[in-house]
């Protein structure tokens, strides 16, 4: 019930933000797949420059929320889309790898672990090397060392190389408002996506693999998965985050 109160006065201030900015028209849609509706923002190589990765404001502090970021913005900025954008700890900073703007904050994490995040394979999200946009498993992305202009790595891997991630199961019982990222075989698209409702880790893979034809993605987060979206009416709200992508364009 309290999920669902957040997201409706979400979606009434998304409503407002929407009348207020001009919306990015055609990066955001809904989408229906297997009996699930989600709602995918596409990037498409051209527009990569654009993408932003946000953890802290000028004065150190994480920012937290949408409405901090668009307030970084500088005149004539929009940002299109927002989500958060992997794991962190209780004091906000990431779990794994961060780089934004070419800067690492935080390394690269191999090993294994408890939760979400240690269960191997993880990857990272890795944005303006040798391709647009890669998903790479990380102990592959620590023996390659891409070049990344962005990158967060989260976990688990939803799609390997067009492979399901091996410990999803189709009946499982774990459902959870979850958000992540996919690219195309040829790395120059980006799909980011969210549920509109619980999903599980199998139903969300299968998103990727065989609604969006991704062959490798990634899982951001889930229970607190949010989006800002101003060309759907959504900004939704609730605990602060700690990473969060978006893509930022002109007035």
């Amino acid at each position: 019930m309290k999920i669902d109160l957040r997201r409706r006065l979400g979606l009434a201030i998304g409503a407002l933000v929407a009348m207020t900015l001009p919306a990015m028209a055609g990066i955001c849609e809904k989408r229906d797949f297997d009996g699930q509706g989600y709602v995918i923002c596409t990037l498409d190589a051209g527009q990569e420059p654009g993408l932003r990765l946000w953890l802290n404001g000028p004065d150190g502090r994480v920012l937290g929320d949408f409405t901090a970021v668009r307030r970084m913005l500088a005149e004539g900025e929009v940002l299109g889309f927002a989500m958060n954008a992997g794991m962190y700890h209780p004091d906000f900073t990431p779990v794994g790898l961060y780089v934004s703007d070419g800067v690492s904050q935080h390394e690269l994490v191999t090993a294994g672990g408890g939760g979400n995040f240690g269960m191997l394979p993880n990857g990272v999200f890795c944005t303006g090397g040798a391709r647009p946009y890669q998903v790479i498993e990380s102990r592959a992305f620590a023996r390659a060392a891409p070049e990344c202009r962005i990158a967060t790595q989260s976990g688990p891997m939803l799609v390997i190389d067009g492979a399901l991630h091996p410990r999803f199961l189709v009946d499982s019982d774990s459902r959870y408002i979850r958000n992540g990222v996919g690219v195309s075989p040829d790395g120059q698209t980006a799909w980011f996506a969210i549920s509109d409702r619980a999903v599980t880790f199998h139903e969300f893979g299968r998103l990727f693999r065989d609604g969006l034809g991704a062959r490798d993605a990634l899982y951001f987060d889930g229970s607190i998965s949010r989006l800002y979206a101003p060309s759907l009416g959504r900004a939704d709200f609730g605990r602060r985050l700690g990473p969060i992508i978006g893509y930022v364009g002109q007035n």
